[in-house]
This record gives C-alpha cells, sequence and structure tokens, in this order.
C-alpha cells in the first residue's frame, strides 16, 4: 500500500492557530521601559510613570466657548467643533470610501518603502550602538512594515512579482535581525504567505518557495531557533511559526528533502523529547512536522533511520503508552497519533525495519496489541508496515514476530469481533508471514499449523469473511477500496494454505470455487504494473499460486 495513503486525517489535521497560553503574559511583554532597554534585542516603545496624577475622563471644554446662562452648551450638551464634525461626516455620508487597491503599483511602493525601512534600521543601528532609545523609532517603523506584507497572502497573483523584486529576499534576511521581535515577525509573515489557505497557482506558489530558500530561508530559519527562548510567549510564538514554515514547505517530495536535512530532524527530534507537563502546542507541533516530512520523502525515511536514530527514539516516546491512553482530543492524544505515523512511516523502509528490529519494537507492539487500548490499533499498523514489502529485512522482520510469540497475540486478535481497518491489518501481518518465511523453516511451520488448529477455526474464519467481503463488494455500487483489497489478500491467504496444507486445501475449496480464487488472482496479475520495482516477483507469486488451483 502507498504510505501516502496510509494516514487518515485526525484531529490534528484541522487547521491550526497559535493559541497564546496567558494573555496577561502577552500584554505585560508588549510594555517596555522607557529610555535604554535592559534588552537591546526586544523592540521598546515609550510610556508613562504608572505613578503619575491622571485625571480620568475627558478633558475639560476651553473657557471660552460659548455658553448659555446656565453655563451648559448650545445644542443639548454639543459643542461647536463637536457639531462642525458631525455635520462633516453627515456631508460624507454616502460617499463611498476608496480602497486601496492591491496590484503591481502597490506591490512596488511597498517593496520601496519596506527596503528604505530596512536600510534606515540597519544604519541607526549601525550608528547608535549601545544606544538602544536612539534607533528604535526605526525598529518600531520596520515592524510595521514588515506586517504590511500580510495582504500580499491575499493576492498570490502578486508572488511571482514579490519574488522577483528582492523584497522576498529582504523579508528572510530579517530572521537574523539583531532584535529577535522583528525576527519573529519576519517569521510570521512567510508562514502567512505559505499557509495552505492561500489559494496560490503552482508557478505562483513555486516562485516564491524558490525565491526563499535562494535567500537561505532554512539556515536562517534553523540560526534563529537555537536563539527563541519559549519560557517568553513571543518566542513561543516564533517557535510555532518557524513549524508552521517547515510543515508548509514539506507536502512535496523534492522541497521536503531539502527541508529535512539533518540538522532540522535532529531539532524536531530533540524538540519532541522535552519533557512537558501538561503537554505543549508546540511539541505536538514538532511531531506532526516530522510526521508530515517521513511521508513525503523515502530519502527522510532512511535518514531518519540511519542518521538521528529516530526509529529507537520514537519507540521510547510510545512506551508511555503501553496500557495508558493520553486524555481523548487532547495534544497528547494528537502527539501520539503523530509519532505513530512517523514511525509507521521510518518501518516502510528496510533499514527503518532492521533499526525497528534491533531496538526491540516487535516486541513492545506485541504488548501493545495485548494490553494496550488506544495503541492496539496503531501498533497492528506498525507491524504490519514493519513485516510488509519484498525485502530481506522485511523477512526479518517476519521471524523476529514469531520468535516473539506473535502469532499467539494475532491470531487470538483475529478470532475476536474487530472492525475493517483491525482486519485489513491482520490479513497484511498473514501474508507477509506466508509469503516471507522461509519454506520449511521452522517459524513458516509454526504458521501453518497455527491455522489448521483447533479443527480449523481460523480458517472458517477466514472463508466467512471472504463470503462476507465479496457479498459487499457485489453490493457496492462504486468500487470500495478497502473492501476490495481485503477480499483480494483473503483469496492470496487462502490459495497459500491450498497449495501448502492438504487439509487446508479441502476445508476451503468445499466453500469457494477453486476458479473463483484462480480468477481472483489472475485479476490481481493482470493489474501489476510490470516495470514497478517487485512487481516480477508478485506476479510469479501469484502465477505459482493460481497453478495449484
Amino acid at each position: 500500500m502507498n504510505v501516502d495513503e496510509l494516514f487518515k486525517p485526525h484531529s490534528s489535521a484541522v487547521k491550526r492557530k497559535y493559541e497564546a497560553s496567558d494573555a496577561e503574559q502577552i500584554y505585560k511583554s508588549a510594555k517596555l521601559n522607557n529610555g535604554e532597554s535592559p534588552n537591546a534585542n526586544r523592540a521598546t516603545v515609550e510610556e508613562g510613570d504608572e505613578n503619575d496624577d491622571v485625571e480620568a475622563g475627558p478633558s475639560l471644554p476651553p473657557g471660552d466657548q460659548d455658553e448659555d446662562e446656565e453655563g451648559r452648551f448650545f445644542g443639548g450638551g454639543v459643542t461647536k467643533d463637536t457639531e462642525e464634525a458631525m455635520e462633516y461626516i453627515d456631508q460624507q455620508d454616502g460617499e463611498e470610501i476608496t480602497e486601496e487597491r492591491i496590484d503591481s503599483a502597490w506591490l512596488r511602493r511597498l517593496a520601496t518603502t519596506f527596503e528604505k525601512k530596512v536600510a534606515k534600521n540597519s544604519e541607526m543601528r549601525a550608528k547608535y550602538d549601545g544606544q538602544p532609545q536612539k534607533f528604535m523609532g526605526s525598529e518600531a517603523d520596520l515592524d510595521a512594515e514588515v506586517k504590511s506584507w500580510s495582504m500580499l497572502g491575499e493576492h498570490p497573483e502578486l508572488f511571482e512579482e514579490f519574488a522577483e523584486s528582492g523584497s522576498a529576499a529582504s523579508l528572510v534576511g530579517l530572521l537574523a535581525h539583531e532584535n529577535t521581535d522583528i525576527a519573529i515577525g519576519a517569521i510570521e509573515i512567510i508562514s502567512e504567505l505559505l499557509d495552505e489557505d492561500v489559494e496560490a497557482e503552482v508557478n505562483q506558489w513555486d516562485a516564491l518557495v524558490n525565491a526563499l530558500l535562494e535567500a537561505d530561508l532554512l539556515e536562517l530559519l534553523m540560526s534563529n531557533l537555537k536563539r527563541l527562548d519559549e519560557t517568553l510567549e513571543s518566542d513561543r510564538s516564533g517557535v510555532y511559526h518557524s513549524l508552521a514554515v517547515m510543515e508548509s514547505l514539506s507536502g512535496q517530495q523534492a522541497i521536503a528533502e531539502k527541508v529535512g536535512q539533518e540538522k532540522v530532524l535532529l531539532w524536531l527530534c530533540k524538540r519532541i523529547t522535552n519533557p512537558e507537563s501538561p503537554l505543549g502546542q508546540n511539541k505536538q507541533y514538532a511531531a506532526e512536522v516530522l510526521q508530515v516530512l517521513l511521508q513525503s520523502s523515502p530519502l527522510l525515511r532512511k535518514r531518519l533511520a540511519l542518521d538521528v536514530d529516530g526509529v529507537d527514539l520514537f519507540l521510547q516516546l510510545l512506551a508511555a503508552y503501553r496500557k495508558r491512553d493520553p486524555a481523548k482530543d487532547s495534544l497528547e492524544e494528537e502527539f501520539a497519533e503523530n509519532l505513530f505515523d512517523a514511525l509507521t512511516c521510518t518501518v516502510d523502509e528496510p533499514d527503518g525495519k532492521t533499526r525497528f528490529i534491533e531496538a526491540e519494537g516487535v516486541e513492545l507492539c506485541l504488548i501493545m496489541l495485548k494490553e494496550g487500548s488506544m495503541s492496539k490499533l496503531r501498533a497492528l499498523r506498525v507491524l504490519d508496515h514493519a513485516m510488509g514489502g519484498q525485502s530481506q529485512a522485511s523477512a526479518n522482520v517476519c521471524e523476529k514476530f514469531v520468535d516473539a510469540a506473535g502469532l499467539k497475540t494475532i491470531f487470538s486478535t483475529f478470532m475476536k469481533k474487530s472492525d475493517n481497518t483491525t482486519i485489513e491489518h491482520i490479513l497484511g501481518v498473514f501474508s507477509s508471514l506466508l509469503r516471507l518465511l522461509p519454506g520449511e523453516s521452522a517459524a513458516r511451520i509454526r504458521t501453518l499449523a497455527k491455522f489448521l488448529e483447533k479443527d480449523g477455526e481460523k480458517i472458517n474464519k477466514l472463508i466467512k469473511l471472504r463470503l462476507d467481503y465479496a457479498e459487499k463488494a457485489a453490493a457496492s455500487e462504486d468500487d470500495d477500496i478497502a473492501v476490495e483489497f481485503c477480499l483480494r489478500s483473503i483469496d492470496v491467504i487462502l490459495a497459500w494454505l491450498v497449495a501448502e496444507e492438504k487439509t487446508a486445501k479441502d476445508q476451503i475449496l468445499k466453500h469457494i470455487q477453486a476458479d473463483v480464487l484462480k480468477h481472483s488472482l489472475t485479476g490481481q496479475m493482470e493489474d501489476l504494473d510490470p516495470d514497478a520495482p517487485g512487481e516480477a516477483d508478485t506476479q510469479e507469486m501469484l502465477s505459482t499460486l493460481a497453478s495449484f488451483l
């Protein structure tokens, strides 16, 4: 099965927004001291002394205003200035307010102003180094100008021109700005422009992404992450938007492989190991970005398995869910889901399978399959993918599975009432065992014996499932991929049993005609792509099984 089709959207797939944890803290962080800032890397604004006596309410009117004999203002308490203002408003009433037109001219004006603000701030910082009160004005102007680019996200038709203007490179360059708040502001704008909700054409999105990457976005993004302190709300926001940028760039394989440099994978792996109680938004998001990267690229899956030892890391983190379930609909539940997804992606690769065996992943998944709740189905899916494929590494996982007493667990699960997804993964495990375990090996003999024990009750269950799925397929007007997949898997398993065990053959052909199974195998052969890797071996297997029917 294609790894890109594995993961159905769960709660983490809903478009997220950064959630500030403490509104009062944000308010306080925005207030800065008058005069020299204790931290020149943060923007400052002037504010008055909190101890000043301030007279509340509106200021008193000037004494020379016309008053009536009792000291009241004419017009029932309305001053002449107010009357004039109201008359002006009345005159304007009904006139259309002209909105600024967002077009190429707007882009050129904003680009020019933006570049001037960048240059001015750079000049002021160099001139008044160590005297932040003298360059903070230019800093505030630059910060406001950065935010002006937010409007561009609503007009992706201008992305190509923006990329060519040089302002994209200047915006990326601000990630290295001495003031981390300026850098965070730039990161936020970049994440907005790359957001999946922006309805950009492929050529528009590509032009923007190429300009950002050519401006060394990834290097500056990683450098900036090193100086952010997530104990501060603003810095947590910066980390969040940095993760959003990574996620947006990770959907296409070629770009994902540029994003997934070893340093990025290392940072993400380190971030998901940070102890947090309760688990925070950024830790969950880091796990999701890691999963998206791995899903996009076999190269990154191999890189994570070999260079970062990510399989062992995932198993260590997932061990916490052997018996304990995370809270329903919580960040921790999304975190665990993403870890399972990331592990499932990684064990699709031969190197990931090898690491999975070495890190005792088979044993952990079997414990989850026996004793887990939320982890049960996820562990079964991991085993299905670890045992799948045609490599020697896949065969090694199958042998390890039998050695770790996995047959008892998987057949016990099979005989219980299960949903379609569970059945699908169990059938995947059965198919791998029958295909990959060496002929006449102890592991294969034990597997075949398990099907036959207790008067062939497992075979009877397979036959019943085959009849049920065939009925569903016939009743469905549209092709149900899941039903068709399970039906074909059952037919292959039954064909293996017919070919290898006379007792099983008699039991199966008593209920299902040999021609029906043969027709199914022939149809599967016809659907194979002879040029695809491994398909020739599959065709040979199916042809051999069909000959026994």
